[in-house]
Order: structure tokens, then C-alpha cells, then sequence
């Protein structure tokens, strides 16, 4: 399983649009091949900046099948003039889970 983790710092009073765009993004998710889970973490060092949990089956389900899809377009969309720049992105491999 792969956790793709990405760090959005929202523009100032649009934390409430964001999280209704992510929310309204979920059955783009849950239509895409090798999506397994998602879940969004507000900081608590700092309002203005979310944490995306998204599971896969795989890097490439990510990378090569959403990102290629017209869902990550309406996905972009959804949460685009929020962002006050461009999000971090990393995939981690899960190893031990308890």
C-alpha cells in the first residue's frame, strides 16, 4: 500500500472552501482505479495548512492513472483557487502498521 501525502497551505479565510472542495472531490476518488482511502488533516501549528492522506494500491495508480484521468482535472478544480501555491508531494510505502 502507498500513502500519497501532500501539503496544501490555503489562501486566508478560504480553509472552509477547501475542505467543501475535497469533500465534493470524493466520489472522483472512490471512482479511480487503486484508491483505497482518504483523509484530511488540518494542522494545528498552522490554519492555513492542510495534510492530504490519500491510499493506493499503488505509486502508479496515483501518478500514471489518476493523474492522467479526467478526474484530477475536476479534482484540480475543486480545490485550485484555494491553494496559495503549489502543494508538496511524496509517497510513502507503508512498512509496519498496529
Amino acid at each position: 500500500m502507498i500513502t500519497e501525502i501532500v501539503e496544501f497551505e490555503v489562501k486566508p479565510g478560504t480553509a472552509e472552501k477547501f475542505i467543501a472542495g475535497v469533500e465534493a472531490s470524493r466520489p472522483l476518488f472512490e471512482r479511480s482505479p487503486g484508491f483505497i482511502s482518504l483523509e484530511l488533516h488540518l494542522t494545528v501549528e498552522n490554519s492555513l495548512v492542510f495534510v492530504l492522506l490519500i491510499q493506493w494500491e499503488t505509486v502508479a495508480h496515483h501518478m500514471e492513472m489518476f493523474r492522467n484521468s479526467p478526474e484530477y482535472g475536476l479534482w484540480r478544480g475543486n480545490i485550485g483557487e484555494f491553494m496559495a501555491g503549489p502543494p508538496r508531494l511524496q509517497h510513502t510505502e507503508t512498512k509496519l502498521r498496529y
